[in-house]
């Protein structure tokens, strides 16, 4: 029986990265683009602050083409709902019928997902699911996955952890009760390497600054 079609929700961080990987090692779908929203203004990704040609150079190494949705800023969850019932209609068109999270543990974010894409024609899939996040987290660094650290929340982990590589160190240096994941919004972060990427991507850790009370380190592309 072959593999679902799908497309894979994109934010530029590590677990949708990692869900890549495992949908192609293990055959759970095959993966035809990337689906991400951008901030119509500022040109990135809402909470990482990935900039737009970031995400289009992940696509290019991932061999993947990328469907950008662009979103207002602030946007409410009627005019979210809206927008990515357009992008869902064009995705199904193309006989497109699954659609990949690289969701962890929370319950609520889960059943809200699948409470939207009901009637869509798109079934979610959750590959990374229910995996014990310490554990998840030592095994994406295995597979030869760098990732940065772009936002962090300030008054949970050090200001200094934006801008930081996402590693073996930094978890050992995390507060007690942080996840190593993020998976609580301590941080999200952007993958540079990957092994399902072409190679990996030239960049440099630009400025960081306080953006509506969270951390931001400016990811540039050299």
């Amino acid at each position: 029986m072959s593999a679902p079609r799908a497309v894979l929700s994109w934010s530029s961080g590590k677990d949708c990265a990692h869900a890549l990987h495992l949908c192609r090692r293990d055959g759970i779908a095959e993966i035809e683009a990337l689906l991400t929203t951008v901030d119509e203004k500022t040109g990135c990704v809402a909470m990482h602050g990935t900039r737009v040609e970031v995400l289009r150079a992940q696509a290019r190494a991932a061999g993947l083409p990328l469907i950008e949705v662009p979103l207002p800023w602030p946007c409410s969850n009627a005019e979210y709902e809206a927008r990515m019932g357009r992008a869902t209609a064009e995705i199904t068109a193309r006989g497109i019928d699954h659609i990949v999270f690289g969701d962890l543990f929370l319950e609520d974010i889960r059943a809200y997902r699948e409470a939207t894409l009901e009637g869509s024609g798109l079934t979610p899939l959750f590959p990374l699911w229910g995996i014990p996040t310490d554990r998840l987290a030592r095994e994406m660094m295995a597979t030869g996955l760098v990732a940065q650290v772009v936002t962090c929340d300030p008054a949970r982990v050090g200001e200094d952890t934006a801008g930081r590589t996402w590693d073996a160190a930094l978890l050992e240096a995390l507060p007690e009760g942080i996840d190593p994941c993020g998976e609580n919004g301590e941080f999200h972060t952007c993958v540079t390497a990957s092994p399902e990427f072409t190679e990996p991507l030239p960049h440099r850790m630009g400025e960081t600054m306080r953006r509506d009370g969270f951390a931001h380190a400016d990811l540039v592309l050299t």
